[in-house]
């Protein structure tokens, strides 16, 4: 790389795919990453490995009908008619393909998850590994991307400017651990830096709501491209977009997963009431645990729960820390628990509604079960997982300023880039952050490929 490269990817997350993306269309790239633990650090590593894919050839041999439409129409339904109607069909058009070049290119052993359907998603149209955890992810496409003669891999080493021309990007440059720093010359630069997450004053900003709860993401979120975005004169939007949690391990510090609820557990507060519609969705429930008595409350499944979560890797860490309360009955369970008598009546409650014989005063219509048999109960707290606003990108994944004129050679995916959540955290449909991040990563390095060999 003697010129300079042709891509520099500003992040090792889904700019990994981005990368090997490039390279594969005949470009040289360089990634720069600000840690030197991005395996296990980033906010890629930390998901649960979730693709959507509408019409992929796993949902053909499952029999599942899917189209970008049926895609799109979900977006809008859970936004509420607020994401960016362009960039939500770009990415719905981009997802099957997608999924399918992470196979069969990149390597990576997808499957369609059909043991459950996330909220919001129509159909299964979910894409996953084996233990269901981005870790595996990053290690695979990490060692790919070591092993290609045309990428070279920095971490860590961070990527604090962009210079430009006339022309747009001539330059990027790079700060290393020792407080050097290197101006690369190149002509694109794919900012795959997440967003804002790890600085709380961005948040408190932006996301008030969520502001005190605990942030489970990279500590390298920090607003970067935001920052060199704005300077380039590009245009943001949705800044007060995020996904949430409501279901993270008191004690364990780890994701227990909405999984537990939608095979029919209940979430309930410190009185032992639900107080919501938990198949909603995980990520607004981030607020509103957030805003419970003493911000924290409990999952209750049972045994046969228990093994339907087996498959994910993060729910066994939670096992393995010790952090499921066991007991044999619902009045046993709320002492065991520290929560009031009134837990029973909920149960109860809860299993009559399941069963069809009343309905749920909180509108839950989805229930696979009433819980039987022995009961686990885990305390949650809710958390910030990623930003969802950004600067906003066009239908190739390049910036663009306020009247929508692209930024020549400035990209953005993921975090870094505003996504399809609408406003809020309501808006977010499992794999909305995998999406973006991934598909603006790939889009971009088509883009950059035809600009440079038109």
């Amino acid at each position: 790389m003697t010129d300079g490269p042709d891509l520099v990817v500003a992040g090792a997350g889904g700019g990994l795919a981005g990368a090997l993306r490039a390279a594969e269309l005949g470009l040289t790239v360089l990634v720069v990453e600000a840690s030197a633990h991005f395996r296990r650090g980033n906010n890629t590593s930390m998901s649960t490995a979730m693709f959507p894919g509408a019409g992929s050839r796993w949902q053909t041999e499952e029999g599942v009908d899917d189209s970008p439409e049926k895609f799109v129409a979900d977006i809008m339904a859970k936004t509420h008619g607020q994401a960016d109607p362009r960039l939500a069909r770009t990415l719905a058009d981009v997802s099957a393909p997608l999924v399918e070049w992470l196979a069969d290119s990149a390597g990576l052993p997808l499957e369609l998850v059909t043991d459950f359907n996330y909220p919001g998603h129509s159909v299964p149209r979910c894409h996953s590994i084996a233990g269901r955890h981005g870790s595996g992810v990053i290690d695979h496409l990490a060692r790919r991307v070591t092993e290609h003669e045309n990428i070279e891999l920095l971490a860590p080493a961070k990527l604090v400017d962009v210079l430009s021309d006339v022309d747009g990007v001539r330059a990027a440059v790079v700060r290393y651990p020792d407080g050097t720093e290197e101006e690369i010359p190149t002509r694109a630069v794919l900012l795959a830096t997440n967003g804002f997450g790890a600085d709380a004053d961005l948040v408190k900003r932006h996301l008030p709501e969520i502001a005190g709860s605990l942030y489970q993401g990279s500590d390298q979120s920090l607003g970067d491209a935001l920052r060199i975005g704005e300077k380039l004169g590009a245009a943001t939007g949705f800044l007060d977009a995020y996904q949430g949690h409501g279901a993270v391990s008191a004690s364990a510090g780890t994701l227990v997963g909405w999984a537990t609820i939608i095979h029919g557990g209940i979430l309930v507060d410190l009185e032992g009431r639900r107080f919501g519609n938990e198949i909603r969705g995980y990520s607004e429930y981030a607020a509103e645990l957030a805003a419970r008595p003493g911000s924290t409350g409990w999952i209750v499944l049972d045994e046969t729960i228990f093994e339907q979560c087996q498959p994910f890797q993060d729910f066994r860490d939670v096992v393995s820390a010790g952090a499921l309360v066991w007991a044999d009955d619902a009045p046993r369970l709320a002492k065991a628990t520290g929560l009031p008598d009134s837990l029973t009546e909920e149960l109860a409650t809860a299993a009559a509604i399941a069963r069809g014989e009343r309905e749920d005063g909180h509108g839950r219509t989805n229930w696979e079960r009433p819980l039987s048999g022995r009961y686990a109960a885990v305390r949650v707290v809710p958390a910030l997982f990623h930003t969802q606003g950004g600067l906003l990108v066009d239908e190739h994944a390049n910036v663009v300023d306020p009247q929508d004129r692209p930024i020549p050679g400035l990209y953005a995916a993921g975090g870094a880039a505003a996504s399809i959540s609408g406003h809020g955290a309501a808006g977010y449909l499992p794999g909305n952050g995998l999406l973006p991040a991934f598909g603006l990563a790939y889009l971009a390095a088509g883009d950059v490929a035809r600009r440079r060999n038109p």
